[in-house]
């Protein structure tokens, strides 16, 4: 697990690391330094010319670090402070101080363009932000950008919101950010993600002495992350999932859905739908066990009997709104004491009379994409996809459900837990019957006795690997939700 800190959690664990453990700011500014320093020189930068463009906060001493010790080396650096005098932190001024014995070069800032340097250090705002650049920022913002010269950002490039990864107005676009102790929540989402370019994160010494309220995970965690296999085992051992799914001319979900939750390790799979899918699925997954109904006509009876047999229950893949999916939704949420995974028309059902889920027994989980999630919350989309993170927190905590806010960077808001960002996947998966597999996933684990709140965030995670892993196959254009099916063969032989 890696945290994601925000702005506020990571100035509380500078001050603690200082104030109560006793290590100094300076220490950790020279640590930070020689981290930006080492990012240089491992990486190929072309050090013939070097700017140095930083404001006065801390992580401007931090590159006035920086710029020391590259004059030390030799290197043909100059440093743009930008910004007022008085508002230099302690540390700024100390580093100045220091600078200043070693004749480094100071320019004010600049007047037409950094045409002349090779790579520039770009440290103007730390992860405090969050306010629009204007100005003289502003104007050195767009002169970084507008140069020829590799960049690298000192923690964050600066104009990004540590917090969301938004433009405040314009922000630096980097090759590569340094990011000090814990990466920030704005390097993992968009548009963060792509003006940071690569990043690393450098262990300087700072310390967290509470949890982080966001993470994602490591690549080398997945074994960790997995249910586990008994060999004194069955195919009772590995959960029921029920799938409710599917309507007239369109099985495909279901079928996703369900081949996704036996892939995963699910022991049995029963997908419910109307009996006009009944030959199709069971010629395409001959493992499924299907009980068909006939529209309009439920027998809620024998629905209650298929309840009673599952682990975990699945309802609304390629479904449609229609009086049956309302129906069949409502029984559900109101008599299953077993997990339940809403997704797709599920959702759209939903989201017309959302005290449904007052009604819930159990675990909801819901797995809305940005518009589903705009019907459920009544807001556009764009505003959705600005705030992911806080709509998605707040729709989990107003009907106390687990909140899969599917997007590029999907999240996974649990009431009175850590909150996942994802940072698996690609964009080859942005095509039909990904959804439906994500969802699938989801249910295997589940029924594996994975508690839903592990289940989530693993299932978002595991789908994006298999993604990752189907494009290194095929290609970001031509990529389906069956490959990534086919993938999880690859990723789960761990």
């Amino acid at each position: 697990m890696q945290y994601l800190v925000t702005s506020s959690e990571m100035k509380h664990y500078d001050a603690y690391t200082s104030n109560e453990i006793g290590l100094p700011s300076l220490v950790l500014m020279e640590r930070a330094a020689l981290a930006v320093v080492n990012q240089l020189s491992n990486n190929n930068y072309n050090l013939n010319k070097v700017a140095v463009v930083c404001g006065y906060g801390n992580n401007g001493g931090d590159s006035i670090a920086v710029a020391r010790l590259l004059k030390l080396q030799h290197i043909d650096v100059d440093v743009y402070l930008i910004g007022k005098p008085e508002n230099a932190s302690d540390e700024t001024l100390q580093q100045l101080k220091i600078a200043q014995h070693y004749n480094i070069t100071f320019v004010t800032s600049p007047t037409d363009s950094f045409a002349k340097y090779t790579t520039i250090v770009d440290a103007i705002f730390g992860i405090g932000l969050n306010r629009i650049v204007t100005g003289d920022f502003l104007h050195t913002i767009e002169l970084i950008n507008q140069s020829n010269a590799e960049v690298l950002a000192v923690d964050i490039p600066s104009g990004l919101c540590s917090n969301t990864g938004k433009i405040l107005g314009i922000a630096v676009k980097a090759k590569q950010t340094v990011t000090f102790a814990y990466s920030k929540i704005g390097l993992s989402l968009y548009p963060g993600v792509e003006l940071a370019g690569e990043v690393s994160i450098a262990d300087i010494g700072i310390y967290a002495n509470t949890p982080a309220s966001h993470y994602t995970y490591q690549s080398n965690e997945l074994s960790q992350l997995l249910p586990c296999r008994s060999d004194n085992s069955h195919k009772g051992s590995y959960g029921k999932v029920l799938i409710i799914a599917g309507s007239e001319n369109m099985s495909g979900a279901a079928f996703f859905s369900a081949k996704a939750a036996y892939k995963t390790g699910a022991g049995l799979v029963r997908i419910y739908t109307p009996i006009c899918n009944r030959d199709i699925l069971l010629t395409q997954l001959p493992e499924v066990l299907l009980t068909p109904y006939i529209p309009q006509k439920i027998d809620i009876k024998n629905l209650e009997e298929l309840i009673n047999w599952a682990s975990v229950i699945v309802i609304g893949p390629g479904m449609g709104v229609s009086d049956d999916t309302h129906k069949i939704l409502a029984h559900v949420l109101q008599y299953a004491t077993i997990p339940i995974i809403i997704d797709a028309d599920g959702l759209n059902a939903l989201a017309t009379n959302l005290k449904l889920l007052q009604r819930a027994q159990s675990t909801v989980i819901v797995t809305p994409h940005l518009g589903e999630m705009s019907r459920l919350v009544n807001l556009p989309i764009e505003k959705i996809k600005t705030n992911l993170i806080k709509i998605a927190k707040k729709f989990a905590k107003d009907f106390n459900v687990i909140c899969v806010l599917k997007d590029a960077k999907t999240i996974v808001a649990i009431p009175e837990h850590a909150t996942y960002i994802n940072q698996s996947g690609n964009n080859g998966m942005s095509t039909g019957g990904t959804g439906d597999v994500l969802t699938g996933i989801m249910a295997g684990l589940i029924a594996q006795h994975l508690l839903p709140t592990k289940a989530a965030p693993v299932s978002v995670y595991l789908h994006g690997l298999a993604g990752d892993a189907a494009l290194k196959r095929h290609n970001k254009y031509s990529l389906l939700a069956s490959d990534i099916i086919e993938s999880l063969n690859d990723i789960l032989h761990v």
